[in-house]
């Protein structure tokens, strides 16, 4: 028995108005269909791939690592008792580690060596406390680097008497940063986002109670 020219003409009509309503579909949606059919699949054999960061670069007690935004040589580590000098006062069960580097401000304008300058570029490993930065030369506190204007600074920390010893190699990471542009809200230039791009291992000295002054500043 053949087919009724309505039957046959019923399919036709449906099809055409999913045609129809296609055709009024914005073409983007398709495209975040598609992306998202990508996505799914994606998910389902393990994600995206993303590429790992570089491993940091390993250095030496006095090979420099050089930023955009600093130059900055760890020359040496010292356990200390006390170090007012350098900014820091330790109270009973505790002491002072310092790291004595070499810096230059690689920058175009005055930048502080302390925390919230170059001093945030840098950290210790099993060390969470604030970081101290002193001029080794005049005892200046935070002082303001110069651009292209090196100076030997003493980096210290609080830490407990039994958190580090004599002989103990310690990890540095040194980071470098980008420089960011405020807008709207916020104005002017700073860096951040840090990124860990070398590592030094440092042996600690330990120098007592810093009857030699010299010790601590890495000139003894």
């Amino acid at each position: 028995m053949s087919e009724s020219p309505t039957a046959a003409a019923e399919p036709k009509r449906r099809f055409a108005w999913v045609r129809a309503a296609a055709d009024r579909v914005p073409t983007r949606w398709f495209a975040g269909i598609a992306t998202g059919a990508f996505l799914l699949a994606t998910a389902a054999f393990g994600g995206l791939a993303t590429a790992s960061p570089p491993a940091p670069s390993k250095l030496e007690p006095g090979d420099p690592h050089v930023t955009a935004e600093r130059s900055l040589t760890v020359q040496r580590a010292v356990l200390i008792d006390e170090l007012p000098d350098a900014g820091v006062y330790p109270e009973a069960g505790e002491r002072v580690f310092a790291i004595v580097a070499d810096v230059e401000n690689e920058w175009d304008r005055p930048v502080s060596a302390g925390a919230g300058g170059i001093g945030s570029s840098l950290t210790v490993e099993g060390i969470d406390t604030d970081v101290s930065a002193a001029r080794y030369d005049d005892t200046t506190l935070s002082p303001q680097m110069q651009p292209h204007v090196p100076a030997r600074i003493v980096y210290a920390w609080v830490v407990p008497a039994d958190a580090f010893a004599a002989g103990d190699e310690v990890p540095v990471t040194l980071y470098a940063r980008s420089v960011y542009t405020g807008s709207f809200v916020t104005t002017g230039q700073w860096w951040s986002d840090p990124v860990r791009d070398a590592m030094v291992t440092v042996e600690i000295e330990d120098v007592g109670a810093g009857a030699d002054a010299e010790d601590a500043d890495g000139q003894g």
